[in-house]
């Protein structure tokens, strides 16, 4: 650990999941009754906790284990004996003594007044709700029996559907004011886009000046739609878009698809979280009518390549060159919604970012140039798609930087959510399809690409390559089963030191740009995770007063928590729990492939060899495939 490492302890206690961080004490034991069952839990519980250690389920609108407690809804009030009035069990701490009751008539009734009130207050159709059968409220709503409408019910809508943002849709008349989307947006993510107004019957959740979401620093992780218990938000549908590309004869349409979705997309289809279904996909995806299916995972050992160059040249120009112009720490650019984050947040610190554009992007100028030479395919013609985890994906996809091709490099991007929708449409049983591979010439997956999708991923996928390249020797040589197990971990913030006691020659791949490594001889690097942009916040304050993550010299950095696989357009709903199950899907996938490192994939190797001749960090691969961005600072006119 470094000198330095009370602060490093100090920023991954801040960042604990708050989820964990609230049953993190186990010392002094509560015991109460709840229904007559005893439960001993540990002090600082609430009483929705104890009665989840009993196996007594209390129902709650607003509790969502990624957040703190807000006690809003009301529907998980229970009795007390000896105390009057009912009382909201996510919020009333467990104390020694306590008799609880969770069914009671009065408590039946209650809960069942509630919903009726927040039915009274809904409007909208559950059948073409995005959310039906998978909304909280109604779920509630046919467990207590609720039949008609005792209260009313809104005749016609009072608020305006909010279409303006690229990747995110807001209908605040299907809001039930659970508060999860504020505090989402602040407390997990730190961005406060989101806020409530007003009191009593005028409160209602607006954001700053009541503007438009696009109006608005709104850094589109959609976050909030994954903890809505309604469709008050959702993902900006592009599957009608999609339908009418695959019915044009004219159109060549492909589609790549990442890791993190391929480890979600069976929990649409009622597998339990973690179920891989890469190849059933596939399958999928071709008798839907798309041309080619492609793996993502090409495009993230692309940028591996890219992104890990720039990380070298940087470390030359600052050790060998001495050049103050060089910044370091070089800060990872695949996720989008970060992107959005630092640009709004923190323009004077763009220079940190690398250059290098995310797998996504990489994979559409590839795509709209590569491969339609490949193919003799005018790129105007090609119908470019990604299937992704995340709803800023649909913003990446509209940044006018992002057509280096000369055509927009990814036309669009469906969530896990949007495609399901779309198997579902076409009558196809995805869980029970016979498996099939991705198509030439980006059919070659790695285990360094799978692994993107989870916190960490990026950092550990660069360094198996790193060390290869720099060492000389295999990365098994020092991680056992090339895993390199301390860039993994839930914490919200990790800071890791690899020293290089040994270099190598330089590999041909890199021969143009590097006489030798001797420089980097007996050197240690240094290289930090973050995931969530609260997290991420913490990390950029701690480098601009010089503290201990300014001394890294590679810092990966996802806007969602657990990384891509919690994504935002990853089915609904998510946990801790559910993120861990996906996580293992995706480390077992890396495990299972034949070729885990970015460098030995043989596609990359054939891409750089017939065209983009000059290598990484070429002038073509620079035109292509790296990027700048845009300082946009807090205020948007």
């Amino acid at each position: 650990m470094p000198k330095s490492s009370a602060q490093v302890d100090s920023l991954c206690r801040q960042a604990q999941d708050p989820a964990h961080a609230a049953g993190a004490a186990v010392a002094n034991p509560i015991n109460l009754t709840i229904d007559d069952i005893p439960v001993a839990v540990p002090e600082g519980s609430t009483i929705l906790q104890a009665a989840s250690v009993a196996g007594l389920r209390i129902p709650t609108l607003c509790n969502h284990p990624d957040l703190r407690a807000g006690g809003h809804c009301r529907v998980c009030v229970v009795e007390i004996v000896g105390q009057r009035g009912l009382h909201a069990a996510c919020t009333y701490p467990a104390t020694p003594g306590l008799k609880v009751v969770t069914s009671s008539p009065s408590v039946r009734k209650a809960r069942r007044h509630v919903i009726d009130l927040l039915l009274a207050n809904h409007y909208g159709e559950c059948n073409t709700c995005s959310r039906n059968r998978n909304c909280e409220l109604q779920s509630l709503a046919r467990e207590y029996g609720v039949d008609a409408f005792r209260f009313g019910q809104p005749a016609a809508p009072r608020h305006a559907i909010d279409h303006t943002s690229a990747s995110i849709v807001r209908d605040m008349n299907k809001c039930v004011l659970c508060r999860r989307c504020v505090r989402t947006c602040n407390e997990l993510q730190d961005v406060g886009c989101l806020a409530i107004e007003g009191r009593g019957a005028k409160s209602h959740i607006t954001t700053f000046g009541d503007k438009p979401l696009a109006s608005v620093v709104c850094i589109s992780c959609g976050q909030c739609i994954n903890r809505c218990p309604t469709g008050a938000l959702s993902e900006a549908d592009q599957t009608d878009e999609i339908w009418a590309m695959l019915d044009d004869p004219s159109k060549h349409v492909v589609i790549q698809t990442a890791p993190s979705p391929r480890a979600a997309i069976g929990e649409c289809f009622g597998l339990p979280p973690g179920t891989a279904l890469t190849f059933e996909m596939n399958t999928a995806i071709k008798r839907i009518g798309f041309d080619a299916v492609f793996d993502t995972n090409f495009s993230a050992d692309l940028t591996i390549i890219e992104e890990g160059t720039e990380l070298l040249q940087r470390l030359h120009g600052a050790l060998v060159r001495q050049d103050p112009e060089v910044r370091l720490p070089q800060l990872t650019s695949c996720s989008p919604g970060w992107i959005k984050y630092i640009e709004h947040f923190y323009p004077d610190q763009l220079g940190l970012l690398s250059s290098a554009k995310s797998p996504q992007q990489m994979f559409g100028s590839v795509i709209k140039t590569y491969y339609a030479e490949q193919h003799g395919i005018d790129a105007k013609d090609i119908v470019s798609v990604a299937l992704m985890p995340c709803t800023a994906k649909k913003f990446e996809c509209d940044r006018p930087e992002m057509a280096d091709s000369g055509h927009k490099d990814v036309d669009f991007a469906l969530t896990a959510r949007e495609l399901a929708k779309m198997v579902r449409e076409a009558g196809i049983d995805l869980p029970h399809l016979p498996k099939s591979d991705f198509d030439d010439p980006f059919e070659t997956p790695t285990g360094s690409g799978v692994i993107f999708g989870a916190t960490g991923g990026v950092m550990e996928a660069a360094l198996r390559t790193v060390i290869e390249l720099v060492t000389g020797r295999k990365v098994e040589d020092f991680y056992e089963n090339a895993n390199i197990v301390p860039v993994r971990g839930i914490e919200g913030v990790r800071l890791i030191e690899l020293p290089i006691p040994e270099v190598g020659p330089v590999p041909e791949l890199l021969r143009h740009l590097f006489d030798d490594f001797e420089w980097l001889r007996g050197a240690t690097l240094r290289v930090g995770v973050a995931h969530g942009t609260a997290n991420a916040r913490k990390v950029m304050d701690d480098i601009k007063k010089g503290g201990v993550f300014s001394t890294c010299h590679f810092i990966e950095v996802m806007a969602c928590p657990g990384g891509c696989l919690g994504g935002g357009g990853q089915p609904i709903p998510t946990s801790p729990e559910i993120r861990a199950a996906r996580a293992r899907a995706i480390y077992g996938e890396d495990a299972s492939y034949a070729v885990r490192k970015s460098h030995e994939n043989p596609q990359i190797a054939r891409i750089y060899q017939e065209f983009l001749e000059e290598g990484p960090g070429g002038h073509k691969a620079h035109e292509l495939l790296h990027t700048t961005y845009t300082p946009r600072g807090k205020f948007i006119s």
